[in-house]
């Protein structure tokens, strides 16, 4: 799904980061079969965060059986080494954090020549003005509302500021990207950070663990 001008519909992208590692294509079957179109994929190298998840060959096997959006996060010190591996393994957006240290406007052409939408992503204590320059070449820009590494972390409520702040310089500029939010993220969460402007809610343990898996989907995507 493409981004438009101004709020896009509401859109809830479950982290396989809080799937059963076990069995990952149950889980993100699972998805699939909710109705729902995008998953969020959490790629962490031990070294920009201090955790590791997986790499481009369960991505690729995960692709096989499943018709989803790839959202693709990297978080990564080296991105610029890993886009096209991800590409290949199915990515359909793929987005690196601003705190990187790379050249970005390298990496987004990278992204962009291998055929994915392009995402930046911001952490909690980067000033905001360090994207501004690159959301007229975005396709996805992703506020992480708790310190990235580890999923089950709890909601920075100061995070709400930031996210109206992007989202008016959206409105402002006539931008199309889609403003994702991620950590923390339930169902009542998701409702402050649409309010601020936010349209991508990504949602691991919440999502997951819950028993009313239904009623967050109906919730999440009522935001609109």
């Amino acid at each position: 799904m493409r981004p438009v001008a101004g709020k896009n519909p509401s859109l809830l992208a479950p982290s396989i980061l809080a799937g059963d590692h076990g069995d990952l294509r149950k889980s993100t079957q699972e998805v699939e079969n909710l109705g729902l179109r995008w998953l969020h994929l959490d790629i962490m190298d031990g070294h920009f965060v201090p955790n590791l998840t997986f790499g481009p060959a369960t991505v690729a096997a995960l692709r096989k059986d499943s018709q989803l959006f790839f959202d693709v996060h990297l978080m990564l010190a080296n991105p610029d080494a890993f886009i096209e591996p991800f590409a290949e393994a199915g990515a359909d957006l793929i987005s690196f954090h601003i705190e990187a240290p790379v050249d970005h406007r390298k990496v987004l052409q990278q992204i962009a020549d291998r055929d994915c939408q392009k995402g930046l992503v911001i952490n909690p204590g980067t000033a905001p003005e360090s994207v501004y320059p690159y959301l007229s070449s975005i396709d996805l820009l992703l506020v992480m509302t708790v310190q990235p590494g580890f999923g089950g972390q709890s909601f920075k409520e100061e995070m709400i500021r930031k996210i109206r702040k992007i989202h008016q310089w959206r409105l402002d500029n006539n931008h199309l990207f889609r403003l994702e939010v991620d950590g923390g993220i339930d169902m009542e969460t998701a409702k402050r950070c649409a309010e601020a402007g936010a349209d991508t809610f990504v949602a691991g343990t919440a999502f997951f663990k819950s028993a009313e898996k239904e009623k967050f989907i109906d919730t999440v995507e009522s935001l609109s």
